[in-house]
């Protein structure tokens, strides 16, 4: 794989049938799910999980999200989807990267972006990061070259 930027977190998925649309390829909306996926399995990984978030009343939201659907992936493809920190402000913002491979050839299928903002979950208001999520989430950005 030719990911661009080191040491991605993997997460693997397999395109099952339901997955498939109409077009005979997986629906666009199975990529936001799996970067979902991919996302919260890296943050249980560096030590966050819901209950965390939930028993700080803090969450990482997404405010905006892009996707870039290179190539159709099919019923049956090992998809590796790779993810990144690459913004940690330490204080309300984050930004989390990834990429997807098709494992037969080593396809790229999809890039895709988040722009994430840490709110208080009772009210869904911006507010600033714990200390703990500082603690977890800023050692393990990893920078964009310039």
């Amino acid at each position: 794989m030719k990911w661009d930027l080191p040491q991605p977190y993997i997460h693997n998925v397999c395109v099952e049938p339901e997955h498939v649309d109409g077009l005979h390829h997986a629906n666009n909306a199975e990529y936001v799910r799996w970067c979902e996926q991919a996302a919260w399995s890296h943050s249980v990984e560096l030590g966050l999980d819901v209950t965390n978030y939930q028993s700080m009343d803090r969450g990482m939201a997404i405010r905006q999200a892009e996707y870039d659907y290179i190539l159709a992936a099919r019923e049956g493809d090992q998809l590796l989807i790779g993810t990144w920190l690459t913004m940690v402000d330490g204080r309300l913002n984050m930004t989390r990267k990834f990429q997807v491979f098709r494992a037969s050839d080593e396809a790229l299928v999809l890039r895709a972006s988040w722009q994430m903002v840490c709110i208080e979950l009772s009210s869904g208001r911006p507010k600033r990061m714990p200390e703990t999520f500082k603690e977890i989430y800023c050692p393990a950005v990893v920078a964009e070259p310039l």
